[in-house]
């Protein structure tokens, strides 16, 4: 039977919530805003639709939901673009060619567009360890709901109960539990004060993760 292993990107491959957070405090400030860290944080591991659209809501923007969608994500692009220290979280490249070693299929489901994730897979040669890659552009629920990680599922042809997500954020982990998923939690420092309790696996590195427990999650035990 097969045994898949689907990652979120943003804090679990890539140390990009920094970035993250620094493009969209200048997209705060020049927009009006003022919000705070914790709100800000809130909103890590979901789509951008959902957190401009609760944004609009509660300060009241004059701008459409597309424009400032379509704003956030050039700022962020830009940031990437010219972010000459952005490196994998350690330990995750030779994680992910241990899991395809042994026989582990592997997807991405990642609340960030098509093109930041393109630009992420082409920057460390990722493209062909990912069988399948899920977008928030490809679903119509952002994360908690768990529509992103069961279509990735479906598209790898795998049960859900078959499957283990590896997320860094309290949305992810609830999507991850809503599809009956095992989840591994990631605790990156950088990803906010995210609540993983529900995880039935919380690590601070790559090297915590074995592979024979991993096979255990996916084998029901």
């Amino acid at each position: 039977m097969k045994k898949c292993v689907i990652f979120d990107m943003d804090g679990v491959i890539i140390d990009s919530e920094p970035v993250h957070v620094a493009s969209e405090k200048e997209l705060f400030n020049s927009l009006g805003l003022n919000i705070s860290r914790v709100e800000h944080d809130s909103f890590i591991g979901t789509t951008s639709k959902i957190m401009w659209r609760r944004i609009k809501e509660n300060y009241g923007l004059a701008q459409s939901l597309p424009e400032l969608i379509e704003l956030e994500r050039s700022y962020y692009l830009k940031y990437l673009e010219r972010e000459k220290d952005l490196k994998p979280i350690a330990g995750v490249l030779q994680f992910i060619k241990e899991l395809r070693d042994h026989n582990f299929i592997l997807g991405m489901a990642s609340s960030s567009p098509h093109s930041q994730i393109n630009l992420i897979l082409d920057k460390f040669d990722l493209k062909t360890y990912f069988t399948v890659v899920v977008s928030g552009d490809d679903v119509k629920n952002g994360k908690p709901h768990p529509e992103i990680f069961l279509k990735a599922a479906r598209l790898m042809d795998a049960e859900p109960d078959r499957c283990v997500i590896i997320e860094d954020s309290r949305n992810g982990i609830a999507a991850a539990k809503k599809a009956n998923m095992k989840c591994i939690g990631f605790k990156n420092p950088h990803s906010g004060n995210q609540d993983l309790s529900r995880a039935d696996k919380i690590i601070y590195s790559f090297k915590e993760v074995l592979i024979h427990e991993l096979e255990s999650m996916v084998d029901g035990n």
